[in-house]
């Protein structure tokens, strides 16, 4: 039997506790020693931020929660940034939930921004300005937010749910524990790239059928993966990446030899020589785009939705390359763009935002497309640059999904059927 490991608390921790510091983090505080001791860490420690996960609206319990937290008085106590919401509230209607649905998704929105925390709505925090620098700990939710933080910025974060990520927001402590914990982020299996031509890597959709396989072969371990050109290797690519590795699996931290701040400083000890190794080819990524892909060639085309998680400046700039050419979409076909309010703010300026608009597409701010209904109930198939969202839209929304590459996307979009390039992929 495993002795449960004592946990200490500092003064300030016991003052919180006992609502010395106020009945809002003394309710936020008990919340988080709980947690302390389920997971068996010895301490609290710091953080320097927070992200906010729980700011869908799923049920009463959750607007219960943060009502309550907001009525006591609850203010973060770290610079905080909030999640995606059910509601763009940039562009009112295009969420289509019934009016009561609506209220309390509103509501839930006010309570946290109450609190003090950023209204950002995004569920990529790391696109903003002030992210976390390396080696510092911060409490992040979402999984795709976790994973790029512990991988391509090499700050800590453990995995953070639903209340207890406000909760740290709210005393600004963590259990000392998880991937805060130094020994908990070193690599337990190599993963080798080097069979996989540089000319696939050059794919943005070759990085989510690329985390679709890590995270189906690694679980909730720590990996590296050797043998990729560092050129090829950019943050959107590792957001694509770490985004399907940790809605295939469990993943919350991975490394990329020469690439990722922790691997990069470790050099020459990592991999480890004896590290058990596992090799990945183009045939397991195309073997990957099939898993995510459940619509055929040929078949008719009604949406695409690239955006999950939210698109980058520089995805824009990309895209505008794309569509500088003027051609249409085809009628039958309707293309969503989601992105963070900030994000869309450098687009305009940068006037990438409205070339997309001039090509047909619709931007979306605030949500996420499979997460809440936007696109037409008469939608049957659509298409994808993004793993995590080809993996979740099935289910969630009753339809069929091909993951491609922005070129395929758009091609296929003008179109109005399935057009997949196979060269891209060998």
């Amino acid at each position: 039997m495993i002795e449960p490991v004592h946990l200490e608390l500092s003064g300030e921790d016991e003052a919180k506790l006992a609502g010395e510091r106020g009945p809002a983090v003394a309710m936020a505080m008990r919340l988080i020693v709980a947690l302390a001791k389920v997971s068996q860490a010895p301490r609290l420690i710091d953080v320097e931020s927070a992200h906010i996960d729980g700011c869908l609206y799923h049920g009463q319990a959750g607007l219960d929660f943060a009502e309550k937290l907001a009525e006591l008085g609850a203010s973060v106590s770290v610079p905080t940034t909030l999640n995606v919401s059910s509601l763009d509230l940039m562009h009112p209607g295009l969420v289509r939930l019934d009016p009561d649905e609506t209220a309390a998704a509103k509501r839930l929105m006010d309570a946290y921004v109450a609190m003090g925390a950023r209204a950002t709505w995004t569920c990529a925090p790391y696109q903003l300005a002030d992210r976390p620098a390396f080696g510092t700990d911060v409490a992040w939710a979402e999984s795709n937010a976790i994973v790029f933080a512990n991988s391509a910025l090499g700050a800590r974060t453990a995995r953070y749910g639903d209340f207890a990520d406000v909760c740290a927001a709210i005393t600004g402590r963590v259990p000392y524990a998880g991937l805060h914990v130094t020994a908990n982020r070193v690599p337990t299996l190599e993963l080798d790239c080097s069979g996989i031509p540089t000319r696939v890597l050059d794919s943005d959709a070759a990085w989510a059928a690329l985390g679709f396989a890590v995270g189906k072969t690694v679980g909730e371990r720590v990996c590296i993966l050797t043998g990729i050109d560092s050129e090829v290797a950019d943050e959107d690519r590792l957001k694509a990446l770490g985004a399907t590795a940790a809605s295939s699996g469990g993943v919350a931290l991975f490394h990329v030899a020469g690439v990722t701040p922790e691997a990069v400083a470790a050099g020459a000890d990592w991999p480890a020589p004896d590290l058990p190794r596992i090799s990945l080819t183009a045939d397991t990524l195309r073997a990957a785009r099939d898993d995510l892909t459940t619509a055929t060639v040929g078949d008719r085309l009604d949406a695409v939705s690239i955006g999950t998680p939210h698109f980058s400046l520089s995805e824009f700039a990309k895209l505008a390359d794309v569509l500088r050419d003027g051609e249409p979409f085809h009628p039958s076909c309707t293309v969503w763009i989601s992105t963070s309010r900030d994000v869309l703010a450098l687009a305009r300026e940068a006037g990438f935002a409205q070339l997309c608009e001039q090509a047909g597409a619709k931007l979306v701010v605030d949500t996420c497309t499979y997460l809440v209904p936007i696109l037409s109930e008469t939608v049957r198939t659509a298409m994808t640059t993004s793993g995590k969202w080809a993996w979740y839209a099935p289910a969630n929304m009753g339809i069929d999904v091909v993951l491609g590459s922005i070129d395929e996307c758009i091609a296929s979009a003008r179109a109005g059927r399935v057009i997949r390039d196979e060269a891209v992929w060998h």
